[in-house]
């Protein structure tokens, strides 16, 4: 499962990233790492971006992002 499947409200914790390159490097600096616990806020009213929360902070991707993050809900 991504990140973009999962429902508003859904908890679920990183497995990995396939992302490579410099978005791999933004998402990490962001606080995208496996182990990390994210839960969804929102879609925006087309679906992109999507805003969740991550460590305490809310952050906005872009749903091909959030394709390139492998999670595991609960």
């Amino acid at each position: 499962m991504t990140l973009c499947e999962l429902e508003p409200g859904g908890v679920c914790t990183i497995c990995r990233m396939t992302a490579a390159g410099a978005l791999g490097q933004r998402l990490t600096d962001l606080g995208f790492y496996a182990g990390a616990v994210v839960r969804m806020l929102r879609y925006a009213p087309l679906t992109d971006p999507v805003e969740v929360e991550l460590d305490g902070c809310c952050v906005s991707i872009r749903r091909t992002e959030a394709r390139q993050v492998e999670v595991q809900p609960g």
